[in-house]
């Protein structure tokens, strides 16, 4: 079970009027790690996930990769591309085994002319997205690594956690999927980690990051910023 707020009525139709629109287009899988679509090339369309989880990223001056977004299924994009015509500038990937269905740009953008339901789902999930990046904007520029890891930890977990028996969220991220995610060094991750597995707060195992009671991550997020 995927750790998420349940969705609404409205989002529930505005996923059905989508899947309907998708399926008159050819499904197309891609391994993972495989690139959907390069930064400054011209997507092959508007993707729409059907199963998986793909990363949006660029490559800083390091040469290092720099997780911008992850997408879930019943997501569609580079809606900046298909809509205002931007040049892209982002590396698309799969996360995971990912299948997705391509649609041409203008009939994604007719579509949304003409179905406002979506149209305003849509908008509710870019502004949901835009107030999660200006919240890791902030600790990435104002907080200490712990603060950051914790930060990434607690948003990758409401977004993918999966619940297990015992209550506690399992996330299919290795450590230097983490480091990408929240933009340091895989030794700084490795050295965090370690410190919250001697709390206790999470377990490490070749699943991926256990987190043993999210509440506990954000009360030290919350601590960490009330003692700044």
């Amino acid at each position: 079970m995927i750790y998420k707020m349940k969705p609404t009525i409205q989002e529930n139709s505005a996923q059905t009027q989508l899947q309907d629109f998708f399926k008159r287009y050819r499904t197309q899988s891609f391994d993972r790690n495989q690139l959907l679509c390069m930064a400054g090339e011209e997507p092959a369309g508007v993707f729409y996930i059907e199963h998986g989880e793909v990363r949006q990223y660029d490559i800083s001056q390091q040469g290092e990769e720099i997780v911008v977004n992850v997408f879930k299924p019943g997501s569609f994009f580079p809606m900046a591309w298909a809509i205002n015509k931007e040049p892209n500038q982002y590396f698309f990937a799969a996360a995971t085994l990912v299948d997705v269905k391509i649609a041409p740009a203008e009939d994604v953008v007719e579509f949304l002319k003409t179905n406002p339901e979506v149209s305003f789902d849509l908008l509710t999930r870019v502004f949901r997205g835009l107030e999660g990046m200006q919240r890791r904007m902030f600790y990435l520029m104002s907080s200490d690594a712990k603060t950051r890891v914790l930060y990434e930890l607690s948003l990758q977990a409401k977004r993918f956690g999966k619940k297990e028996t015992d209550g506690s969220l399992m996330l299919e991220l290795r450590e230097d999927e983490l480091a990408h995610r929240a933009g340091l060094s895989r030794e700084t991750i490795n050295r965090e980690l370690a410190k919250l597995k001697k709390q206790g707060t999470v377990k490490v195992d070749s699943r991926g990051i256990i987190i043993s009671d999210l509440q506990d991550i954000d009360k030290l997020i919350d601590d960490a910023i009330n003692n700044d």
